[in-house]
């Protein structure tokens, strides 16, 4: 079975499908229902456009999830840091992904959280990558359609939900692969601060970023491919 990498912007996927190529592996693109997917058969994944935003994202992943057949779904992108111990190109792997921008004023506050599939993250936990340059943290993952890019707003995030990165879509994908009973995890890489230099942060580092990403999803596609047919 294949895990189904979906990664927000096109320039992220670009990036990320660039890394799997280096690989030297072949590169097969095809539609599943309306979407383009490459697949990557000698490493076990496929690759897709998420979207912009948590809702855009939510419909791509639902789609691409009635339309084909997917070991695992992965949301794979870059992410800014919301605490000072992250370095850029270092890797989160969320525990959970927590959507953080729900301004309801009719009720209690609400902050939805969404576990990472507890067998998905036990793979994960036990992965081991050959050259590896970076770190990898376990913990939440802020989710919401807004750009973090000053230490107030990041302070803030950070202090309510207690996440270490922050980036918008991954919400979307856990809400569609919770609604279909598909496992799910969010890997992001840490491009930037959350601070006032993060946009361009953030297209300075994308590379080095999703290469790391792409390098985490490939050893979790044969990991899982290994306890498959063991």
């Amino acid at each position: 079975m294949t895990i189904l990498a979906i990664v927000p912007t096109s320039r992220e996927l670009a990036t990320f499908d660039a890394a799997l190529r280096q690989e030297g592996v072949r590169a097969i693109t095809e539609t599943v229902g309306t979407l383009a997917v490459t697949h990557f058969p000698e490493l076990s994944v496929a690759t897709a456009l998420g979207g912009l935003g948590k809702a855009q994202f939510a419909a791509h992943t639902q789609h691409l999830i009635e339309n084909g057949e997917w070991e695992i779904v992965v949301c794979a992108g870059a992410a800014g840091a919301l605490v000072d111990d992250l370095s850029v190109g270092d890797v989160v792997i969320a525990t959970e992904t927590i959507e953080h921008d729900i301004r309801n004023r009719f009720g209690p506050p609400q902050l939805p959280r969404f576990e990472t599939t507890i067998t998905v993250l036990k793979q994960c936990r036990n992965l081991t990558l050959v050259d590896q340059n970076f770190t990898i943290h376990y913990a939440a993952i802020a989710s919401g359609d807004e750009d973090v890019v000053d230490e107030a707003r990041r302070a803030e995030v950070h202090a309510r939900t207690n996440a270490l990165a922050v980036a918008w879509e991954g919400a979307g994908g856990a809400r569609a692969c919770l609604l279909s009973g598909v496992p799910y995890v969010e890997i992001r890489g840490i491009s930037d601060g959350s601070n006032n230099t993060a946009a361009k942060d953030f297209v300075a580092n994308l590379p080095q970023v999703m290469r790391n990403v792409a390098s985490v999803v490939v050893s979790l596609a044969g990991y899982n491919n290994q306890e498959t047919h063991i």
